[in-house]
C-alpha cells in the first residue's frame, strides 16, 4: 500500500508560541489531515512537573494557537512521563502517515540533561518523521 506524507500527520506542540511557529512552518505544505498533539508530562509515581490542570490549560492555548492557521486541525492530549513515547503512541493510534515537528532551540547542556527529544523521535518512531525548517532555515 502506497502512502503519502500528506495524508494525515501528527504535529506535536509544547505551548502557544511553539504552536504558532510550528503551524507557520507547516502552512506551505499540502496536508490532508492534521492532528496537533500536546503531551502532559505525568509523574507516574513521582510528583508532576506542573499541576495537570495547568498543563491542560497550556494544551488548550496551544491548540487554539495552532487552529489560527489550521482551523480544521484535530487535537489530542497524551498523558505520559515520556513525551516522545506519548507522541509516537498518538501517531500509532491515529495511524498517521507521518509525525511532523519543528525542532526547538536548546543548547548542548539542555539536550544532554533532557535527552535529545528530536533525535529520539527520529529513531524511535515507527513511521516517517519530518523535521520542518526553522524560521531562519528558509
Amino acid at each position: 500500500m502506497s502512502r503519502s506524507f500528506d495524508e494525515s500527520v501528527v504535529v506535536p506542540v509544547a505551548d502557544a508560541a511553539d504552536a504558532h511557529a510550528t503551524a507557520s512552518a507547516l502552512e506551505p505544505y499540502d496536508v490532508e489531515s492534521v492532528t496537533v498533539v500536546h503531551v502532559v508530562e505525568k509523574g507516574e509515581g513521582v510528583p508532576d512537573k506542573t499541576p495537570v490542570e495547568q498543563s491542560e490549560a497550556v494544551a488548550a492555548d496551544a491548540f487554539e494557537a495552532f487552529r489560527e492557521t489550521f482551523p480544521d486541525a484535530e487535537t489530542a492530549t497524551a498523558y505520559r512521563r515520556d513525551v516522545v513515547a506519548g507522541i509516537v503512541e498518538v501517531a500509532e493510534e491515529l495511524d498517521a502517515s507521518a509525525i511532523v515537528f519543528r525542532p526547538r532551540e536548546g543548547g548542548r547542556v539542555v539536550k544532554f540533561l533532557s535527552g535529545d527529544r528530536s533525535l529520539r523521535l527520529l529513531t524511535e518512531a515507527d513511521r516517517p518523521v519530518v523535521a520542518l525548517p526553522g524560521e531562519d532555515d528558509g
